[in-house]
């Protein structure tokens, strides 16, 4: 099976399971965090196989998967002192 259609049908769930999260307990620290990673995960799935760097360059490999990391952090953090 093509690796594109893969990734995507990995995607649905993860597209499906954020957003019951969200309806279902959005002010807990548990699923806003499960939510967060839900994303990241995604996020990782479009950087190496939709945009295909996951054979690119190291820097941009790492500006692109390192910058949701830094967001999730900023936002849980905020989150978890609110």
């Amino acid at each position: 099976m093509n690796t594109l259609l893969l990734a995507w049908l990995a995607m649905l769930p993860m597209s499906i399971a954020a957003v019951w999260l969200g309806h279902h307990a959005p002010d807990s620290l548990l699923p806003v965090a499960a939510i967060l990673l839900l994303g990241l995960g995604k996020g990782w799935l479009i950087v190496g196989r939709f945009m295909e760097l996951s054979h690119g360059p190291r820097l941009w490999q790492s500006l692109l998967l390192g910058w949701p990391l830094v967001v999730t952090g900023v936002i849980l953090a905020l989150h978890a002192s609110h």
